[in-house]
């Protein structure tokens, strides 16, 4: 939404320059405040648009630790509405109890009357005992989504030896040399004791 500020700037310009053609005062002292919103607006747009790109960790991975029945979430806290507070990593970890999957789609309209499709799966943490959510986080976006949600289900409930061999494990830190904005993203770091809480067995 915030990406759209410089065009309406410019857009108001415009019109004031048609409605006040005389360059009189009142033109000058609306030009300058119209001048000085625009000006705001596009700063506003452009360090949005810098801090959403480098600010989110180069990845969001999550652990399922099945002989602790725990699930470990690398969880990115942010509101888009708000650029100038500060973007944190709140690294979780619930019970397997209280994980849910929701499937979700949404339907959009491109500018030529094309329609496009988006669909994806969520993990939601539930309360204990209840069907309250607490927390979400993505598990899949236009992939696998419930086909790796049955994968991830039957791991944690009869272990690997029931699935078929797994891929080669790849690093969340590893990216292509040439996505810039990804190279200036922070890198993935599990806090010290979460990180061999989830690799251990109890």
């Amino acid at each position: 939404m915030l990406g759209f500020a410089p065009i309406l700037a410019v857009c108001l310009f415009l019109s004031f320059q048609i409605l006040w053609p005389d360059r009189d005062e009142p033109y000058v002292y609306q030009s300058f405040l119209l001048g000085a919103l625009g000006f705001s607006l596009s700063f506003c747009a452009l360090f949005f648009l810098l801090k959403s790109n480098i600010c989110p960790p180069r990845d969001l991975p999550i652990r399922f630790n099945r002989v602790r029945q725990r699930i470990y979430a690398y969880n990115f806290n942010y509101r888009w509405w708000n650029p100038f507070e500060r973007w944190t990593v709140a690294p979780v970890a619930y019970d397997w109890s209280q994980v849910r999957a929701e499937r979700w789609s949404k339907r959009g309209v491109l500018p030529n009357g094309g329609i496009i499709f988006k669909w994806g799966v969520v993990l939601s943490i539930v309360e204990p005992g209840t069907n309250k959510v607490i927390d979400r986080f993505p598990l899949s976006t236009m992939d696998a989504d419930e086909f790796a949600w049955a994968y991830i289900c039957t791991y944690m409930q009869n272990g690997p030896k029931a699935l078929p061999p797994p891929g080669i494990p790849r690093n969340h830190n590893d990216v292509p040399w040439y996505n810039i904005a990804l190279r200036l993203a922070p890198k993935v770091q599990w806090p010290a004791d979460m990180d061999r809480e989830s690799r251990t067995a109890p």
